[in-house]
């Protein structure tokens, strides 16, 4: 834990602010994984079932046993079931409407992901910039004379920036990839 606040210290405050959009970002990740397990079911063990309920008359059943499954599908099938004494102009209607209403709650916080990432890197530069100006203003202010180990200190804050807000982005943009690749096959 020690060697965790030295790097924190000679990274600089974009390292501070890029460590605190890190934990931001693991609260997402960690969010969205139980979110998106919840919501994921065995469609046609699921399916098999309702149609089976379905086939003995007993719409208010396969109504039930939609709202006590978790997930997109459920919902969908759900608005589906609703509409099934309309045409079927009217139960494609709310099947779309149902799809198109469980897409964003299933992607929320996915743009949060993304931003921590882009922010990071940026955040990452921003820090490395800081530490060679620091290097320049210590080389000018000590002339021929400089002070390696002074030197060092502005070199670290300028690498350590760099590697832990490349390692953010890296993070979040695999996260978010891997999220929105599952939210796509739902």
């Amino acid at each position: 834990m020690t060697a965790l606040l030295k790097l924190l210290f000679l990274g600089g405050p974009a390292v501070w602010v890029i460590f605190v959009l890190g934990f931001i970002a693991l609260y997402i990740i960690i969010e969205r994984g139980f979110h998106l397990h919840r919501a994921q079911i065995h469609v046609p063990e699921f399916l098999r079932g309702v149609i089976n309920v379905l086939k003995r008359g007993n719409v208010e059943e396969a109504i039930s046993i939609c709202d006590e499954t978790p997930g997109p599908v459920a919902y969908v099938i759900r608005a589906a079931i609703l509409r099934c004494e309309k045409d079927e102009a009217a139960m494609r209607n709310a099947v779309e409407e149902a799809g198109l209403s469980e897409v964003p709650r299933l992607e929320s916080s996915l743009m949060a992901l993304i931003t921590v990432a882009h922010v990071s890197v940026l955040l990452g530069l921003f820090g490395t910039v800081l530490g060679m100006i620091g290097l320049m203003k210590n080389m000018e202010e000590l002339g021929a004379f400089f002070d390696i180990k002074l030197m060092a200190g502005d070199i670290w804050t300028a690498l350590l920036s760099t590697a832990v807000g490349l390692l953010v982005a890296v993070v979040c943009h695999g996260f978010f990839n891997y999220y929105v690749t599952r939210v796509n096959l739902m």
